[in-house]
């Protein structure tokens, strides 16, 4: 072995140590592999939901393709957005021609019904004034006067994905909405499903919805847009909340936001304008769905029909039959708040362990939050959250404090061989499986897909390590 081997070998193992770990939680100005994205790409995700929309970053080239490449890497789909392509004499001059001339562009030659501009770093840094650009670009009738054009500041530097889909769907409320009149209240529930990159999600709200006989509106609706048939030619626009509907948005019965830490500025600005607003969990794992059940009955006034309570009590056999394959398992996930909460509310209703729970764009709610949904259970005990962190410092914590399984999205499947545990994929991206988004983790249809997701995984290695004396068919 050369010299150069042994030392590698040797500063591969210390990575592995105690020591290491507490000089890489020591770290303050340095950031490894967040568990986040930035604001514009969570902007560009949520204009993606409303009929007819185009996504336009007011920024560089290079930031849309990154979006882009992203979403259609997680997707494996096409991902229509335009940029006004912000370069070196627009961060010394400012962006307003580029904003002009690529609206007018953008305007004459995709013909959408709105369009949602959003800035990146370099506006932001410079200081752009997009409202102001706005209104020039009307008046040199680089756009018509009364076309829509939603706007939202997300700057790439601070927040994260899911601040950048608040800001954009305020942005698009406010463009869109008519303003709220007391003769004109429609009998709607509107559903706000926040941040939410998996298609089969949407589908499954829509299928329990029907059932529960709500008039309702899904808002934004991007499922046909991630998960088109393929009929043989390209539509560029495809699904998405009606135009009608996101007009008549302030004018709601009520609203239900489904997550908590995604969408709090656009849940403070409908309040602000008197629409009634709950806000509930995730409605990932039993307790989560039946929250969302209670909260749409209540809202029908109609009784839950027996398809509903079948449906949960299938949910419950499947946990029944995995719970001694789940119970006592140690975890360790990371992800997006929301998120983060569904699967440790499941995960303790399985009798499942979390003990590392890395989360990079945490808020103080959440933190709050987090810790008393943990010391609410028993199973809950041995767990930590570290707010802020990444997935460097995850990785310190599989290889010196060792769990069962990993869960969290494909940017962990290093950290997870590193420790040699399995790493069930949930959450965004998704990069190196497929159709994991087409199969619904809410609702309790996610229950059963969850529990045959972790199980499986968790038989698969034990039958891929197990002796030729013990490699049995019943497991």
């Amino acid at each position: 072995m050369s010299q150069m081997e042994t030392r590698t070998k040797a500063t591969t193992a210390w990575l592995n140590t105690v020591e290491y770990r507490e000089l890489n939680f020591a770290r303050e100005k340095l950031v490894i592999n967040p568990a986040k994205a930035c604001q514009p790409l969570g902007a560009l995700f949520c204009a993606l939901g409303v009929e007819g929309c185009l996504p336009f970053t007011h920024g560089s080239q290079g930031c849309t393709a990154y979006f882009r490449s992203t979403l259609s890497r997680h997707y494996r789909e096409p991902v229509a957005a335009v940029t006004d392509s912000m370069t070196e004499d627009s961060a010394v001059f400012g962006g307003q021609n580029n904003l002009h001339e690529g609206l007018k562009n953008a305007y004459t030659l995709y013909q959408p019904k709105v369009i949602a501009v959003f800035t990146s770093c370099m506006a932001e840094v410079i200081g752009d004034d997009i409202k102001a650009y706005l209104g020039n670009a009307r008046e040199k009738e680089s756009i018509p006067q009364d076309f829509p054009v939603a706007l939202a500041n997300t700057p790439s530097f601070k927040g994260s994905h899911i601040t950048g889909y608040d800001s954009m769907l305020k942005g698009l409320i406010e463009c869109l909405a008519t303003p709220r009149q007391a003769d004109k209240i429609n009998d709607k529930l509107y559903i706000v499903p926040g941040f939410d990159t998996y298609p089969a999600n949407l589908r499954e709200y829509k299928r329990i919805l029907k059932l529960l006989k709500a008039l309702y509106t899904l808002l934004p609706d991007n499922s046909d847009v991630f998960d088109a048939p393929n009929l043989g030619t390209y539509q560029m626009y495809s699904g998405g909340t009606p135009i009608t509907e996101m007009n008549d948005a302030l004018n709601a019965a009520s609203y239900l936001f489904l997550q908590t830490y995604s969408t709090p500025t656009t849940s403070k600005y409908l309040a602000s304008k008197e629409v009634p607003v709950e806000t509930i969990s995730m409605p990932i794992g039993i307790a989560g769905m039946d929250k969302f059940i209670e909260s749409v009955a209540k809202f029908t006034g109609a009784e839950v029909p027996e398809e509903i309570t079948f449906e949960r009590g299938r949910a419950v056999d499947a946990m029944t039959d995995a719970h001694p394959y789940i119970h006592g398992k140690k975890f360790a996930l990371f992800g997006d708040p929301d998120l983060l909460i569904g699967l440790v509310t499941f995960l303790l209703e399985m009798g499942g362990m979390p003990v590392h729970i890395v989360c990079t764009n945490a808020t103080p709610t959440f933190i709050t939050d987090m810790e008393s949904l943990l010391a609410s259970s028993p199973y809950g005990q041995e767990a930590t959250l570290y707010a802020g962190k990444d997935l460097w410092h995850l990785r310190s914590l599989l290889v010196t404090e060792p769990v069962d399984m990993l869960l969290g999205d494909s940017h962990g499947k290093w950290a997870a061989r590193d420790a040699n545990i399995p790493l069930v994929r949930i959450g965004f991206p998704i990069t190196d499986r497929v159709n994991l988004h087409r199969s619904p983790i809410i609702g309790y249809s996610g229950v059963i897909n969850l529990i045959t997701m972790i199980t499986n995984t968790f038989l698969e290695e034990v039958d891929r390590n197990s002796t030729e004396a013990h490699f049995e068919m019943m497991r």
